[in-house]
């Protein structure tokens, strides 16, 4: 299968060039930034570098986007440009060449202020269902795109899914609060509870969305890790979350001790995965439990793929603030990572 990649430089979009390539597929790869998995450099944002990567593609994987950290460094007009634009440019492409499969990467991001319950409510269940309330314009850029990736499968016949990922970064989170509650990897392992995803997961989700496509036409997912809490849960997990996880998993208790983690105390929303698993056939491996074994015999949580991929940053240069470390030479573009 002829498969373009896009948002080749990023996490994301190296690590499916680097799964297809052994597979035997042949990548064709598209990038503002050149790199060793990047074959063609330009932006989604020119229609007519869209339409040259599209010849001959059978699939198409679109990972290419501005994300949440570049609204301290881009203005509105260039996520237009790119999540809006870009993807419509590829969409069009697509349906010219009669593409067979396009899997959309977006993100739990776009449900918004639907993800924070009032005061004294119970955690939000983010399903498939929970209207996205976008709260930035990340957000509404991304949902733009999902309508768009509906439209052309309603009124064109173009087999699209998108998938909504949670977190797989590996910097440090870009709220100061959180990173100032738990050091990085405690905060990491506790998201695997309700909002993280490890990278060869997420990589394992768009290789099904490919198969899937023709079959589905169009469909929405969370792409998350799956998690040992029900709605049962929801009321407690806002007051004390950690009791739950005791009830829950409570071998986490010995080894956190043992490193000075603490679990956390509070969570406001967890995303479900069930529809991806169900109608995908989507099997994620690395859920908290599964974690809590790499670590409890010494090694790295993290996947192999997400190990040898590692950490890229989304600017060149940052405000004291921004904990988001730099990719030396990144210029401050759009579209570059995934």
């Amino acid at each position: 299968m002829k498969i373009l990649v896009t948002g080749s430089a990023g996490h994301l979009g190296e690590a499916l060039v680097r799964t297809l390539q052994p597979m035997g597929h042949t990548v064709l790869s598209l990038d503002v930034l050149a790199s060793p998995f990047t074959t063609h450099t330009g932006s989604i944002a020119d229609r007519e570098t869209a339409r040259a990567c599209m010849r001959g593609v059978d699939a198409v994987l679109h990972a290419a986007t501005l994300h949440k950290p570049h609204v301290a460094t881009h203005g509105r007009q260039a996520f237009v440009d790119v999540n809006v634009t870009g993807t419509l440019n590829l969409l069009e492409a697509a349906v010219a060449e009669r593409v067979g499969a396009f899997v959309f990467t977006s993100t739990t991001s776009a449900f918004g202020d639907a993800l924070v319950p009032p005061p004294g409510e119970p955690a939000a269940w983010i399903t498939e269902e929970v209207v996205p309330r976008p709260k930035n314009i990340y957000g509404a850029t991304k949902t733009a795109a999902e309508d768009l990736c509906q439209l052309f499968s309603r009124n064109e016949g173009l087999p699209c899914l998108v998938l909504r990922t949670s977190r797989f970064f590996p910097e440090e989170d870009d709220d100061p609060a959180r990173r100032a509650s738990v050091c990085d990897a405690n905060l990491k392992v506790n998201e695997f509870l309700h909002r993280r995803v490890d990278l060869a997961d997420v990589v394992a989700a768009h290789l099904c969305a490919l198969q899937a496509a023709p079959r589905l036409r169009f469909d929405r997912f969370i792409v998350s890790a799956t998690t040992p809490f029900t709605p049962d849960d929801l009321a407690a997990l806002r007051t004390d979350a950690a009791a739950v996880l005791r009830r829950r998993v409570p071998r986490f208790e010995a080894l956190y001790a043992a490193r000075g983690w603490k679990p956390p105390a509070t969570i406001d929303r967890v995303y479900v995965n069930d529809r991806a698993r169900q109608r995908l056939g989507w099997r994620p491996q690395l859920d908290f439990a599964h974690v809590l074994e790499r670590l409890e015999r010494g090694e790295d949580p993290r996947s192999d793929l997400a190990r040898v991929v590692g950490s890229k940053g989304y600017h060149r240069s940052r405000a004291d603030t921004d904990p988001v470390p730099p990719r030396a030479g990144t210029p401050v573009e759009p579209d570059a990572r995934a």
